[in-house]
């Protein structure tokens, strides 16, 4: 199914989705290098057009990600009825050296004092020499808020039922 850019835009405008383009987490899933799926936990930012993640250069998933760009992302909140954001595109890898601002910029949301933050970003510029940003683009999207969308089986469900009771 293709998916026009103007419907990815409009899904990830909405309200919902971009409350959860704010967040700090999403789960990055894709096919590793002995063909099996991954979903991992990893942090973000949403930078108006592209979602970017950034790893340890030694990380296992790169080489997965350089065979097999393909990638999912879940974004999801922890409370009833859920709020969900699916995102699919391609994952490019980007080397950096040092550390990138998105980094920095994703991992500012956790709560720390100013004396804690000095003391982390020194740690962290202590243990990278550079890192990889994953970027990618969305060329599909779908917004689930169980009020004005619901998964497409459900939907289906929703529309059969609405059949018999009319017959």
């Amino acid at each position: 199914m293709t998916v026009q850019p103007n419907e990815i835009t409009d899904v990830l405008n909405r309200p919902n989705s971009q409350e959860l383009l704010a967040r700090d987490l999403t789960r990055l899933a894709y096919v590793a290098k002995d063909g099996t799926p991954r979903n991992v936990p990893i942090g973000f930012t949403w930078n108006g057009s592209e979602i970017v993640m950034c790893t340890s250069t030694n990380a296992p998933k790169l080489p997965a990600l350089r065979e097999n760009p393909t990638v999912a992302l879940t974004i999801d909140t922890e409370v009833h009825p859920p709020k969900i954001l699916l995102i699919r595109g391609q994952a490019e890898l980007d080397a950096v050296d040092g550390i990138p601002d998105e980094y920095l910029q994703m991992n500012g949301s956790y709560q720390m004092t100013p004396e804690q933050r000095v003391g982390w970003e020194a740690e962290v510029r202590s243990l990278y020499d550079g890192m990889v940003r994953i970027v990618v683009t969305p060329t599909w999207a779908k917004l689930i808020d169980f009020e004005t969308t619901l998964p497409s089986a459900v939907e289906e469900l929703v529309r059969q039922r609405n059949e018999r009771q009319r017959a």
